[in-house]
């Protein structure tokens, strides 16, 4: 869209619904899966859908989405009620499986395009998770996720970094227990405030 200034949330909605930018290269065709409203004031930044969620539409549908609500103390209810929350991947569509297992990083093209967007037009968000390595860097720049996710307390207080919360997290929490005696107790009450 050439002018910013008369795009609207429902047109950003529309388009990127119905975005094919890059159907070529997705193995399973777009689904573009991402919730989002004018009043929402969280704002979940993710990675991309996996299989699962690509084939209910549904964010976080799946045991790490699982995971992300124990992390939040939230039922699904609260979760998506995208009028408070909102929920935007990093890509939109599932990116398919890398050769070594494990999925494909976010298509490149899709933040740039859809996140920056989004962000713009929801200007009542008060509270991002960075919710995995790409959002991290995105947003963060490089550098380590561990140690990102450790110097939450330096970033601004509108902002909370997460690792991702796959079963592959369920070691790391271990190795890392201030994670939850440190940043759990501050990105539930952040959430609180910030959807109050």
């Amino acid at each position: 869209m050439s002018d910013a200034s008369a795009d609207t949330l429902e047109a950003a909605i529309a388009e990127a619904a119905a975005c094919r930018l890059c159907e070529a290269s997705l193995p399973l065709g777009p689904r573009p899966v991402f919730r989002v409203s004018a009043t929402a004031r969280v704002l979940i930044i993710g990675q991309a859908p996996g299989t699962k969620v690509h084939m209910t539409g549904l964010p976080w549908n799946d045991p790490s989405g699982d995971r992300l609500r124990g992390w939040l103390e939230m039922d699904r209810e609260a979760f998506y009620d995208s009028s408070r929350i909102a929920i935007v991947p990093m890509g939109l569509c599932y990116p398919g499986r890398l050769p070594r297992g494990g999925d494909a990083p976010p298509r490149p093209e899709c933040a740039p395009l859809w996140l920056d967007r989004f962000i713009r037009l929801m200007p009542e968000v008060r509270l991002t998770l960075l919710v995995g390595s790409y959002a991290l860097r995105r947003r963060l720049g490089k550098g380590a996720m561990t140690d990102r996710v450790r110097r939450f307390r330096d970033l601004e207080a509108a902002i909370i970094p997460l690792p991702h919360p796959s079963w592959r997290t369920t070691g790391w929490e271990r190795r890392n227990p201030w994670f939850g005696e440190d940043l759990l107790p501050v990105l539930r009450q952040a959430v609180r405030i910030a959807l109050e």
